[in-house]
């Protein structure tokens, strides 16, 4: 059976219904019956999971997931791989890194990833930033914050330590912060890989954002152009794609990041999704590197399953386009599309999930 699992904290109702479509779009892929949110008491292995966040290796084996095969996200060794701290070289060698922590990814990965540095104590931060400042603004990550939550960007050393001072220094401690070169005009690039089974599906795409039901800035949704097969497949379809020409640069990055993971034993994953900006630093140089990654169903999930489920539907299909819109208020999602959500959620107000498929015709 296929079953929804959410860890480590209850989902936001148009999340539960979200997970809950994705999940019966992947078990129909897999010929299994949709069982629900995962109940220890009633749910026998074998299941496939379909977890709302990336799982540690103790969870997964105590949920009998030892495989990609047997999940819709991502394993690692250590919760801390999981978040953005793994993305940056530390201060200095000898600065305090939690168990596990490997200095060859870091050091493998730095010309694809912007200059920076990964901080797990607030003096380290403050080294880090003070270090970089002379070739422009920083931008602060903690690890725990999520979608760009949290996040501050000072331009001297006033405001860092203004900004240090409101962080959680124990969120810090546990799960470090990326401290790293903050660029102008930006546009990041969407870059993954899923698989269920047999099948894989890789993809490069952008990012929308839109305002909430408060006027916030906020993900919007996604628009995603997939191709059937591996990191070569999509390299290769990129001229044919529509795909604007600096996100070649992009996915080099990217693939380069995800080879780089064999630094970190045991972990695994059927949905690894990248973030990469584009943009200019202060000195108007063009830099391109990979923000951060993500191993658990993420806002381009329903996407990414749509598009699965026609490659799997028709063997002949090469590529498709598939864009996955969150539009919040009272809208109605237009004809053709697979609604995940529609209704108002008593956290976010009303909101409706959708996502739309097209092939490429020239591509089959």
């Amino acid at each position: 059976m296929v079953v929804t699992h959410a860890v480590p904290r209850p989902l936001d109702e148009h999340e539960q219904a979200s997970h809950a479509a994705i999940a019966r779009t992947l078990a129909r892929i897999k010929g299994l019956p949709f069982a629900g949110t995962y109940d220890p008491a009633t749910h026998r292995a074998p299941l496939y999971f379909v977890p709302s966040d990336t799982l540690s290796m103790g969870d997964a084996r105590r949920l009998g997931i030892h495989s990609r095969d047997d999940l819709f996200g991502g394993v690692v060794p250590y919760s801390f791989v999981a978040g953005k701290a793994i993305v940056h070289p530390l201060v200095e060698p000898g600065a305090r890194a939690p168990e596990g922590w490997s200095h060859a990814f870091a050091q493998r990965v730095r010309d694809v990833v912007l200059p920076g540095y990964t901080a797990f104590t607030l003096e380290d931060g403050r080294q880090a930033a003070k270090r970089l400042l002379g070739d422009g603004p920083v931008r602060l990550k903690p690890a725990e914050c999520l979608g760009g939550m949290g996040q501050a960007i000072v331009g001297d050393e006033g405001e860092l330590d203004a900004a240090l001072a409101g962080f959680d220094e124990d969120g810090i401690l546990r799960s470090g912060m990326a401290v790293e070169l903050d660029l102008s005009g930006t546009e990041t690039f969407s870059i993954g890989q899923v698989r269920v089974g047999p099948l894989i599906a890789t993809y490069c795409g952008t990012q929308r954002l839109t305002c909430d039901n408060s006027g916030k800035q906020v993900y919007g949704g996604s628009d995603l152009h997939v191709v059937r097969g591996s990191w070569d497949a999509l390299r290769q379809a990129v001229g044919s794609l529509d795909l604007p020409l600096d996100a070649r640069q992009a996915l080099r990055n990217v693939q380069l990041f995800d080879s780089a993971m064999e630094a970190y034993p045991g972990f695994f994953a059927s949905r690894c999704n990248y973030d990469a900006v584009e943009g200019r630093d202060a000195g108007g140089r063009l830099r391109v590197g990979v923000l951060e990654q993500s191993w658990r169903i993420g806002g381009a999930s329903g996407a990414e399953a749509a598009a699965l489920a026609a490659l799997h539907d028709d063997p002949q299909l090469h590529a498709v386009h598939a864009r996955c819109e969150e539009a919040y208020g009272m809208t109605e999602a237009p004809e053709g599309a697979i609604v995940h959500f529609s209704g108002v959620d008593p956290h976010v107000g009303a909101l409706t999930k959708f996502t739309l498929v097209e092939a490429y015709e020239s591509a089959r």
